[in-house]
């Protein structure tokens, strides 16, 4: 169990996330898929994060 407030580099390194809203889990998936979900992107990363991975 890793948690960390950098998400970016977090999902970056873990295989498997699950991304907490409120305390509940929002979003599940692997590092990968949820560092390049749109609504992740949006709702906890920031558009500094997409302009990166282009």
């Amino acid at each position: 169990v890793m948690v960390e407030q950098n998400a970016s580099r977090c999902l970056q390194i873990c295989h498997r996330g699950y991304v907490l809203d409120q305390g509940t889990n929002a979003y599940t998936g692997t590092g990968r898929d949820l560092l390049t979900d749109p609504k992740v992107i949006e709702l906890y990363l920031g558009t500094l994060v997409k302009s990166h991975q282009d």
